[in-house]
């Protein structure tokens, strides 16, 4: 009974993951060793990361926004007031 419910609970799981998930999963099966797994997260995060600041970049270009613009917001106040 307990194989049975953890082969629909894995499978739920598998259900609920895109392609590119399993496909990691299934590349990892093996555990790696911490240095191996600590340097694969940080080139993960590494890549995600200019994931962001290229969105960013082009969100800035797209609305005009430069350094004076943040100079601005940093220097006002957002209060209103009464």
């Amino acid at each position: 009974m307990l194989k049975f419910e953890y082969m629909k609970g894995n499978e739920a799981l598998m259900d609920s993951l895109n392609e590119q998930q399993v496909m990691m999963l299934r590349l990892f099966k093996v555990p790696l060793s911490n240095e191996d797994f600590t340097q694969i997260r940080r080139l993960a995060v590494q890549l995600l990361s200019k994931k962001m600041d290229a969105t960013l970049d082009q969100w800035e270009q797209e609305k005009g926004i430069d350094k004076d613009t943040y100079n601005q917001l940093s220097q006002g106040h957002f209060r209103t007031s009464k």
